[in-house]
């Protein structure tokens, strides 16, 4: 399966935001790979700039685009 774009990571972001506690994005990280069963091939994936993982990359996107949208 090839990692989500950050708009399909959403959803799952905010389902895991929903019980309404304080999380930090690694704990984002941690649950949305899990729960897209993403291997760890494709968790070590890098950017083109080899800045930081593509998941990494999209799963920060989603939460930025989210938090945009409540303030």
């Amino acid at each position: 399966m090839p990692i989500p774009d950050y708009q399909l990571l959403m959803l799952p972001v905010l389902r895991f935001a929903g019980d309404r506690k304080e999380h930090s994005v690694s704990e984002f990280r941690q649950r949305v790979a899990a729960e897209f069963n993403l291997s760890d091939q494709e968790l070590a994936e890098r950017l083109a700039s080899d800045s930081q993982t593509v998941f990494a990359n999209r799963i920060g996107w989603a939460v930025q685009y989210l938090k945009a949208a409540v303030t």
